[in-house]
């Protein structure tokens, strides 16, 4: 199991394709939305509506 990688946390599939889209494609490292969303100094509710966005744009990291 993926884990956040500055705080711990046990990541869902689409935090690590978050990840990917935000930071880096190839990133083997990946942060929580918690922690992806102080990174970008958005809110979590934010990063959620960039999800459903991504999804909708047919994102394949979204699947």
């Amino acid at each position: 199991m993926l884990t956040c990688i500055q705080c711990g946390r046990p990541l869902e599939k689409d935090e690590v394709a978050l990840t990917k889209k935000l930071v880096n494609r190839g990133a083997t490292q990946y942060l929580c939305i918690d922690c992806l969303a102080k990174k970008f100094e958005v809110t979590h509710e934010d990063l959620e509506k960039k999800i459903v966005e991504f999804r909708q744009m047919g994102c394949t990291l979204f699947l």
